[in-house]
């Protein structure tokens, strides 16, 4: 994997030469627009709104609409006069309890791999940052775009994680969010037991992208018929309840949800008995 980024980690006198690489990737399902008679590739043409000609990439120019309809154009030497990327540096400004940074604004993870003479001082961070429970808040500048960031450590490996500009985050003030509803003691004792019977451990591959698993399947299977698409049954209706009794209904979950840990532990039990039973044979 090749880095996307290369700098160092800053901060008061500590300078930690690192290399950048990403620690997450996407895999959406990329199709082409395609003409449906003869299935030629549809491809798109830079025009201009004011007579609809093309125009070639060495006329085209970037403009800010400061108005309606009104623009001012912004040179390659007029972005050079803001550009801060020749730091190349992950300046930590300050220190702060992990604990106390709201989740909305995390964006996106990236590995950071020690270059060489960095390693003693890349994990001597990593350990102080686990033991004071602290991240390391940031300014980096990737990709001529400057990101407000945090240095945090990740098992073995320090992860600077991208983060939203506080102005960046948009308030739910507008939102018809309700407040001041009167909810009852049993109600929530009720849902309280829902969520403990519906909790477990934090497995992250227990889950997967179901909607891309399917489409890739029968992606497979027209390729095997040639493109027709196979027969299936309709698709399963989904069970909608109107909430008009929000304590019957929890009711009901729960019983739900009894009767699906009672099958899963009776699934398991089986499981150990057909265990036992082979393992007997075998001795």
């Amino acid at each position: 994997m090749r880095a996307i980024w290369k700098g160092s980690i800053s901060f008061s006198l500590v300078n930690i030469p690192i290399s950048l690489y990403p620690a997450t990737r996407r895999e959406e399902l990329k199709f082409k627009l395609l003409r449906n008679s003869d299935l030629s590739p549809i491809n798109y043409k830079r025009v201009a709104e004011a007579d609809g000609k093309e125009v070639p990439w060495e006329e085209i120019v970037k403009g800010y609409e400061y108005e309606k309809g009104k623009f001012i154009v912004l040179k390659d030497e007029d972005f050079k006069r803001a550009d801060i990327e020749a730091t190349q540096s992950v300046d930590i400004l300050e220190f702060v309890p992990l604990e106390e940074i709201d989740p909305m604004f995390f964006d996106r993870p990236y590995y950071l791999e020690p270059q060489k003479r960095g390693e003693k001082a890349y994990a001597l961070l990593r350990e102080a940052l686990k033991d004071s429970g602290k991240v390391g808040i940031a300014k980096v500048v990737i990709k001529t775009r400057q990101h407000l960031a945090s240095v945090k450590p990740e098992q073995k490996a320090l992860v600077l994680e991208l983060m939203h500009f506080s102005e960046e985050l948009v308030k739910p003030d507008t939102l018809n969010i309700p407040s001041g509803v009167e909810i009852g003691s049993k109600e929530l004792d009720m849902a309280g037991e829902l969520i403990g019977k519906m909790s477990g451990k934090w497995d992250p591959s227990k889950y997967s992208d179901e909607y891309r698993e399917k489409v890739m399947t029968l992606i497979q299977k027209k390729i095997e018929s040639g493109g027709e698409t196979p027969a299936v049954g309709p698709a399963p209706k989904r069970h909608t309840t109107k909430v008009i009794d929000l304590v019957s209904v929890l009711q009901e979950s729960l019983a739900s949800a009894a009767k699906s840990g009672g099958t899963k532990k009776a699934k398991k039990s089986a499981h150990h008995a057909h265990n036992r039973k082979h393992f007997k044979k075998a001795a």
